[in-house]
C-alpha cells in the first residue's frame, strides 16, 4: 500500500536534533531545489534525526536509506514527494498536527492516490468506523503495512499476518498463538491454517462487535472445512457445515440469515461451540468439545438446565454409522427402506388394482 505517511520529513516550525548537533545550527544551508530522493536523503538519512511536534513529542525523521530502497515503493522509484506534497521545497511547510498519531492519521490518506479501492474497501472497516468515532489509536494503512519499508507482499510469510495484528490486539494474539490454529501458524509455519485476515478480512475488516459477522460466521468456517482436498490431507470430515445446517440450531440461523440478516440470532453458531481465538482440536483434553463434561458445560450456556444426558443428543458433525451412534444409523436405515418400500409397494397396487378395473370394464362393454 502506498506509504500514508513517510512518517517524517522535516517540517517547518519544529526543532531538529541529530546527535550530538545543536537543535538551532547556525546559518543551515539550504538543499538544492530538487524533488529528486536523493535531496530528501541528504538530510534525512542522518543517524537518529527527529523533530520536536507541538505536544512536546519527538519525531523520528530519519529515512533508513537500505530499508526504502528495497521496499516496494522504493524498487518503483517512488519520489518521496509523491506522498509528502507539501515537501518539495526548503523551508517545509508547517505542519498542522500537534502529535505524531495525529499527523499519521492527517498523512495515510494518501494512499487512496494510487490504492483508491484499497482505500474505499476500508471506509466500511470496523477499525475505520472506530476512527470515524474518534479513537485515533484505530488501524490505519500505515499502521499495518509499514512507511518506508512497505512489503511487496504483505502476508510472506503468512505467521506475519498475526506478528502484524498483535501491535494492537496482544491480548487476542496471545490466545490465538495457543490455539490448533494459530499454532500450527506461528509454531509450525504450516501455510494452511486460517490467519487473521482469513476470518475478519483485509481491507473490510469485521469483528464481533457486528451482528453480520456473528451470524454468517459459519460459512467463514465452511470455507476451510468444506474444503475436500484441505481437510483431506488431515483426515478431518467436511459434513461439518450440512450437519450443521441439518440440525435445529443450524436450520434456525439459515432462517434468520434469509429473513433478517442484520439482526442477531440467539442460536449458536461455531464459535458459541468451539470458541474464537481459542479454538482447539476436539481431541485436545481442554477442547469445549471434548469429553462429556466439557461438552455439557458448553451447552449448559444457552441451556443452563441441561443434565448429564444432554450432550449425547448431539451427533458431533458426523453421520450416523454403525460405529457413530449405531442406533441412529439402524433407525435411519430401516426408514430409509421401510417408507419407499411402503409407497413403492401401494403405488403398484394402485397401479396394478387400477389395470384391473380398466379392463374389467373394457370386458364389461364388450359383452353388451
Amino acid at each position: 500500500m502506498l506509504v500514508a505517511g513517510l512518517v517524517a520529513l522535516l517540517l517547518a516550525g519544529l526543532s531538529i536534533a541529530a546527535p550530538g548537533v545543536s537543535a538551532q545550527p547556525a546559518a543551515p544551508a539550504a538543499p538544492a531545489q530538487s524533488t529528486g530522493n536523493e535531496a530528501c536523503l541528504a538530510c534525512h538519512a542522518t543517524p537518529d534525526m527527529r523533530a520536536t511536534l507541538p505536544s512536546g513529542e519527538e519525531l523520528f525523521v530519519t529515512v533508513d536509506r537500505a530499508a526504502f530502497g528495497q521496499s516496494v515503493h522504493g524498487r518503483a522509484g517512488l519520489a518521496c514527494v509523491e506522498c509528502h506534497t507539501t515537501m518539495s521545497s526548503f523551508p517545509h511547510e508547517p505542519v498542522a498536527a500537534q502529535t505524531r498519531r495525529e499527523y499519521t492519521v492527517q498523512m495515510y490518506t494518501v494512499c487512496a492516490t494510487c490504492h483508491e479501492d484499497k482505500y474505499t474497501q476500508t471506509l466500511d472497516s470496523v477499525h475505520q468506523r472506530a476512527l470515524a468515532g474518534g479513537n485515533q489509536e484505530a488501524a490505519v494503512c500505515t499502521d499495518c503495512h509499514g512507511a518506508h519499508d512497505t512489503k511487496a507482499v504483505a502476508d510472506q510469510p503468512r505467521s506475519a499476518i498475526p506478528h502484524t495484528c498483535e501491535r494492537c490486539h496482544s491480548e487476542i494474539y496471545g490466545i490465538y498463538q495457543d490455539s490448533v490454529h494459530g499454532a500450527a501458524l506461528i509454531g509450525e509455519g504450516n501455510p494452511d491454517v486460517p490467519s487473521c485476515v482469513d476470518c475478519h478480512g483485509v481491507h473490510t475488516i469485521e469483528g464481533p462487535s457486528t451482528s453480520p459477522f456473528r451470524l454468517f460466521s459459519p460459512q467463514i468456517c465452511a470455507g476451510c472445512h468444506g474444503n475436500p482436498e484441505l481437510m483431506g490431507k488431515y483426515g478431518i470430515s467436511t459434513n461439518v457445515l450440512n450437519s450443521y445446517v441439518s440440525d435445529f440450531h443450524g436450520t434456525t440461523v439459515v432462517m434468520f440469515q434469509a429473513l433478517a440478516p442484520d439482526q442477531e440470532t440467539n442460536k449458536p453458531v461455531c464459535i458459541d461451540c468451539h470458541g474464537v481465538h481459542n479454538i482447539l482440536a476436539p481431541e485436545d483434553p481442554a477442547s469445549t468439545v471434548n469429553k462429556k463434561e466439557n461438552l455439557l458445560a458448553t451447552c449448559r450456556k444457552c441451556h443452563p438446565g441441561a443434565d448429564t444426558n444432554f450432550p449425547t443428543a448431539w451427533l458431533s458433525h458426523y453421520e450416523p454409522s454403525p460405529d457413530k451412534a449405531p442406533l441412529v444409523y439402524f433407525v435411519d436405515l430401516f426408514y430409509k427402506l421401510f417408507i419407499p418400500g411402503v409407497l413403492g409397494f401401494m403405488i403398484v397396487f394402485v397401479a396394478t388394482d387400477a389395470g384391473r378395473r380398466l379392463r374389467n370394464r373394457v370386458k364389461g362393454q364388450r359383452h353388451e
